[in-house]
């Protein structure tokens, strides 16, 4: 009887598992996708065929998120109510 609910619970487990990868994998996917409006203020506007090597890809990564840390960096930042 042990081994029954032993084996019903790794069955479980497992199943929790694959939703939560699957979920991760849905997850990373929507990330990597590339934005629907893109930035018109941003001067290297990503290119319309995806690159061709890894290091083509991981630049590109790169230099959207620089931008976009840059593009955040310019937003004033609200001041606290009691000053």
């Amino acid at each position: 009887m042990k081994g029954v609910f032993g084996l019903i619970g790794l069955v479980v487990a497992l199943a929790l598992l694959g939703l939560v990868v699957k979920k991760q994998f849905a997850a990373q996917g929507a990330m990597m996708a590339p934005p629907a409006a893109a930035g018109a203020s941003s001067a290297g506007a990503a290119p319309a065929t995806p690159p061709a090597t890894v290091r083509e890809q991981s630049l590109q990564t790169q230099q959207q998120v620089r931008d976009q840390v840059q593009q955040l960096m310019q937003q004033p930042r609200p001041m606290p109510e009691g000053q």
